[in-house]
């Protein structure tokens, strides 16, 4: 089993920056998959980003990319979102998760695990 906590959600400004984290534990072997997903109100859940376990591959959602970086923690096993140049349309619950595997993946369905969610809403 894999726990996944995700840390740094809350109130900013638009134009503002948010990085958000992601620490998983548990019975992680060497090869995963970690995606960034959110959900606003009303919507769907989408897929923000992903990076397999060694970062050689990354991917970010065209609506965020250029100001949205997925990048490895500074421990183990930890993963960020940086998020800059905020837009009232970033408000959303951000999920983190897990595959295990190598690749990337886009579609919530493929991934094994997953975090809670911290709440990013931006203010206009």
């Amino acid at each position: 089993q894999v726990q996944l906590v995700e840390t740094g959600g809350r109130l900013v400004q638009a134009g503002g920056s948010l990085r958000l984290s992601c620490a998983a534990s548990g019975r992680i072997f060497s090869s995963y998959v970690m995606g960034w997903f959110r959900q606003a109100p009303g919507k769907e859940r989408e897929s923000v980003a992903a990076a397999d376990w060694g970062f050689k591959s990354t991917y970010v959602t065209d609506s965020v990319k250029g100001r949205f970086t997925i990048s490895r923690g500074n421990t183990e096993n930890t993963v960020y979102l940086q998020m800059n140049s905020l837009k009232p349309e970033d408000t959303a619950v951000y999920y983190c998760a897990l595959k295990l595997g190598s690749g990337i993946y886009y579609h919530e369905e493929e991934y094994d695990f997953w975090g809670q969610g911290t709440q990013v809403t931006v203010s206009s």
